[in-house]
């Protein structure tokens, strides 16, 4: 199991590897509710306090949409009458997570801490997506269980031309425009090397910007799209691996852009000819005291079905697999976060369209992999997008599995024909992600019904404007490529 490859740092540590290291910017970052940073940069003479007592953030931060509007009305009388704590742009507290220190390596002189938001009563702000992930950790720790995640990422790196439209002041509006760009490789030859060998500087940057923040990066592949490409992580808690996506993203976009690349983890980028992302989400539950695998299975049972779920998983690795299909629909809006997102769901597209499961098949919405006493057994989840907030995503994941394994869920048969079934379809777009997790009692309560609904009421913002949106490719553009 990973942990924290760097030791943990004292405030007194950290203030004289500040000193000693040279570093004279150090970054406060935040994890919005959309899994984009935020940060303050802090001087060395200010890190102390910030440190021991946190430093403020404007609370409109945790209130916006993907355009960056605010969706709450904190300067009217009853605005925020249902979010306490909040109103008139007042301050929350951000806290450092001296776990999270990092010298970026493509930056000189300069560090990163994540921070957590927290009310200036010293209590955590409820909306902090990390927090939410925390407590559905927490449930499974009750229950002597610890959840592990292995990432594979698709996303698109394009060259940047000059000059660049999000640049240019004359152009300048709300939100920004997308860069121009050009191909790094054309596509439709998956794992071509000589694709590799055409990308092979951009992919050098992430790799080494990956392996600088000492990232457990594995593998970088040409995925068959124009421009996309695929990283590969190794298997780590699930709050390591949710740490490690939130800095991967942001650390690679910026990274890349210094050097004219352009890296974009929105599911379909605004072009013609284009090939979906996907973040295939792997996951195994752990005893948390010997860390051996709860879903590994002894033997296969004798005299049932070839596609029954317990000839590859123990039976609480079905029950797990059941819940995550019973609560699928539900829990869609935390995987697929984005208008954007849905327009993945296609047959023969090696995404997922109905709720069914199968043994090593890419065509299913959960893909069981593994062997009878395979210490790798696990699930896929390949319901995702890239842009998906990862502390949401994993916890959606962590509550549907405990419902299963806590009623005892068995699971259906799995298939072999994943896009021959109608039935039991995933949600075709936001506005039916979001009414689904409405209807989803058990997802609501696990969540907090607070926490559902403001999530709730940014994303109808976001829906609202893109359905009055004239230009729905323009909208998508500006509001995801440019800024995911």
């Amino acid at each position: 199991m990973k942990k924290h490859l760097e030791p943990v740092l004292s405030v007194s540590q950290c203030l004289e590897k500040i000193a000693t290291e040279g570093i004279d910017q150090i970054r406060l970052a935040w994890c919005d509710i959309h899994g984009v940073t935020r940060c303050k940069t802090l001087t060395p003479r200010a890190l102390r306090s910030a440190l021991e007592n946190g430093i403020g953030m404007v609370s409109t931060l945790l209130l916006k949409d993907t355009s960056d509007r605010t969706a709450y009305k904190v300067f009217e009388s009853g605005g925020v009458d249902d979010l306490p704590g909040f109103g008139q742009g007042n301050n929350v507290l951000l806290k450092p997570d001296l776990k999270t220190f990092k010298v970026l390596p493509w930056c000189s002189n300069t560090a990163w801490i994540q921070c957590q938001a927290y009310f200036p009563n010293g209590t955590l702000v409820p909306f902090d997506s990390k927090s939410v992930l925390e407590h559905a950790v927490l449930q499974l720790s009750r229950m002597n269980m610890q959840l592990m995640c292995g990432l594979e990422i698709e996303f698109h790196i394009y060259r940047i031309k000059t000059p660049s439209n999000n640049t240019n002041p004359s152009l300048a509006q709300w939100p920004s425009l997308a860069p121009e760009v050009e191909l790094i490789h054309p596509g439709y030859n998956l794992l071509s090397e000589a694709w590799a060998d055409m990308a092979h500087e951009p992919l050098r940057i992430v790799q080494q910007t990956a392996q600088g923040l000492n990232l457990p990066l594995i593998s970088l592949e040409i995925e068959f799209g124009p421009s996309q490409v695929e990283a590969v992580f190794e298997v780590t808690d699930v709050m390591t691996a949710a740490d490690n996506m939130v800095l991967f993203r942001s650390a690679v976009r910026q990274a890349l852009m210094r050097q004219g690349y352009y890296a974009s983890f929105v599911c379909r980028p605004p072009f013609k000819q284009i090939m979906s992302s996907g973040w295939h989400l792997h996951q195994s539950l752990v005893d948390a005291k010997t860390h051996n695998n709860l879903f590994k299975r002894e033997t296969s049972l004798a005299g049932v079905d070839p596609l029954h779920a317990q000839q590859t998983l123990s039976a609480l690795g079905e029950h797990y697999l059941a819940g995550l299909l019973e609560h699928a629909r539900g829990a869609s809006v935390f995987c697929t976060p984005t208008i954007n997102g849905y327009e993945r769901y296609a047959p023969n597209a090696l995404a997922p369209q109905s709720l069914v499961w199968g043994r090593d098949n890419r065509g299913a919405l959960l893909r069981v992999i593994g062997e009878c006493n395979d210490p790798g057994t696990r699930i896929e989840n390949r319901q995702g997008e890239p842009a998906a907030n990862p502390y949401l995503y994993m916890a959606s994941q962590i509550y549907a599995g405990l419902d299963g394994i806590n009623r005892r869920l068995s699971a259906p048969l799995g298939t072999d024909s994943p896009y021959q079934n109608d039935s039991d379809r995933l949600p075709r777009t936001l506005g039916e992600a979001l009414e689904a997790l409405s209807n989803d009692s058990y997802l609501v309560t696990s969540l907090g019904e607070e926490f559902v609904n403001y999530m709730t009421t940014l994303k109808r913002s976001e829906l609202r404007r893109f359905e009055e949106a004239p230009d729905k490719l323009h909208f998508q553009s500006c509001e995801y490529f440019a800024r995911i």
